[in-house]
């Protein structure tokens, strides 16, 4: 499939890996509703291919993605927003099964925090400005900015972030938890790939089913987690790759993954 707004490519370090990069350089990657459907599209590809095990998103050492495309909803009334839903296609990106990777560098800004957000891990450049300065235009965040961002730094500086639109640096945002590393501009995407890399080594089914539990921390209480964790542990030891694993341990080699 030909992309207009999207790069879609398997990086010569690891063709395990399957990436996409934004691609709308002189909008500073605005998320349009046809790169949505394009990276939507993209992902569900990899996702659904048994030769990728994770995934990286990533955009220019400029811009990650500067905030949603504007000229798209300047105009728009309440009712035409509430018919054309353009976030709901978001949540198949949350669905995804396998793990996905934001690199980020530079801005990083309303429906682009959010993406990022959206994603399971995030590698950021020193240059990586994190924000939701849609008070700025009249609105505010509307693609899970003030759910995802408050679950992740607390109420009283998501509260701040979603009234003010003050960015969040780089090493704010590592110190937050809110990104896993962060890398100097000319290294940050390299460091995604070694991070998909390591992940890409691992059995997929269990990465599969370790991700769903992770999730599940966010959407419900500790003992219902819990209990899903359980189960996820119990069903992985009717694996190959459950069996490979540990005797592999026993008899201190390393394991050959099936993917079943």
């Amino acid at each position: 499939m030909e992309y207009q707004c999207i790069r879609v490519y398997r990086p010569e370090s690891n063709p395990r890996i399957g990436a996409v990069q934004l691609n709308r350089p002189d909008k500073l990657n605005a998320l349009s509703l046809q790169l949505m459907d394009e990276l939507i599209s993209a992902l569900e590809a990899f996702d659904a291919d048994p030769d990728i095990g994770c995934m990286v998103l990533h955009g220019t050492e400029r811009a990650f993605a500067a905030g949603a495309d504007i000229d798209e909803m300047a105009d728009a009334d309440s009712v035409e927003m509430l018919l054309r839903d353009q976030f709901r296609k978001w949540e198949r990106i949350a669905a995804l099964k396998k793990p996905l990777i934001a690199a980020v560098s530079g801005y990083a800004l309303g429906g682009g925090c959010e993406l990022a957000l959206l994603c399971d891990m995030i590698v950021a450049s020193e240059t990586a400005q994190f924000g939701q300065p849609e008070i700025n235009i009249g609105v505010m965040p509307g693609a899970g900015g003030t759910q995802r961002l408050t679950r992740i730094v607390g109420k009283a500086l998501a509260m701040e972030l979603v009234l003010t639109g003050r960015f969040l640096s780089a090493q704010e945002a590592y110190r937050l938890g809110l990104v896993n590393r962060v890398a100097p501009v000319e290294l940050y995407l390299e460091e995604a790939f070694a991070l998909a890399s390591l992940i890409a080594s691992k059995p997929p089914i269990a990465v599969r089913l370790a991700k769903e539990a992770v999730l599940k921390a966010f959407s419900t209480p500790l003992e219902l987690g819990i209990e899903f964790e359980r189960k996820n542990f119990y069903l992985l030891f009717s694996t190959a790759d459950q069996k490979e694993g540990m005797h592999a341990f026993q008899q201190k080699r390393l394991p050959q993954w099936q993917g079943r």
